[in-house]
């Protein structure tokens, strides 16, 4: 496997970003374009993260599979109402930049997101708002019923209230938005392409009560998601463990 630390200006950000990548260098070199995971990070970690607390080059390894991973700061991965276009970074230039990098597959089949906590989010919600793009997502102990974790927030806690207005504007308005994944996987269910969805969530993590939402409601609405839950917490022992689990669920070509 290759290794790449990449830095590039983003002109939807206006800044210059990090993104690692894993690449199966043997495919590569022989002209072949691996298949794509793009993994995100979590509401205080940054690109970096996945390969610190995980084995995630050793797993994709196996695979042959490529996985991106880029630094989003603190965004929910939203074009924030106050702040940078990170929905745009995310969902269109950060492919476009990759492709014209790396050879990546293009097809639909070949491309996946994942991620944690925030980023769980930010998979479900790339998948659901692009089901022509991503051929599956998962999402491990993901914040995926954000009205009610931005109204718990803002209860709770004035600068994380502000902070959340940041990104999403007026929080009474979350509920039925582009950036409300129930909403999302009501739009998903009219649909006659769909994606495959991957969720997973430890019984002692705060998000919990917010899975379990999701999942009722994909459920009831017809969507192919496949759920697990057992014993665990908010943390990275969970998610090396349950990474790996992601990974033999992907719809990998080729595989038996």
């Amino acid at each position: 496997m290759a290794l790449l630390h990449t830095q590039f200006r983003s002109d939807a950000l206006q800044i210059a970003v990090s993104v690692d990548v894993i690449l199966p260098q043997e495919a590569c070199l022989k002209g072949r374009k691996p298949p794509v995971l793009y993994l995100l990070h979590g509401l205080s970690d940054d690109h970096s993260i996945w390969l610190r607390r995980t084995s995630i080059e050793r797993y994709a390894e196996a695979l042959g599979l490529a996985v991106v991973m880029p630094a989003v700061n603190r965004s929910f991965y939203a074009d924030m109402a106050y702040g940078a276009k990170y929905w745009t970074f995310v969902s269109e230039e950060l492919p476009r930049v990759m492709h014209g990098f790396f050879p990546l597959s293009d097809k639909r089949a070949d491309t996946f997101v994942a991620g944690l906590s925030m980023g769980g989010y930010g998979a479900f919600k790339l998948a659901l708002t692009l089901p022509d793009r991503f051929a599956a997502a998962a999402s491990l102990s993901g914040a995926l019923d954000i009205a009610r974790i931005a109204e718990r927030s803002a209860n709770e806690n004035e600068a994380w209230r502000r902070e959340k207005e940041s990104v999403f504007g007026d929080l009474d308005a979350l509920r039925g938005s582009s950036h409300d994944l129930l909403y999302l996987a009501e739009q998903v269910a009219r649909r006659k392409r769909q994606p495959k969805l991957f969720q997973c969530c430890g019984s002692e993590d705060f998000l919990y009560a917010a899975n379990t939402t999701f999942r009722k409601h994909a459920k009831k609405l017809g969507l192919d998601l496949h759920y697990e839950e057992g014993p665990g917490a908010h943390e990275w022992g969970y998610w090396d463990e349950n990474i790996q689990r992601v990974l033999a669920w992907l719809p990998l070509r080729g595989r038996k």
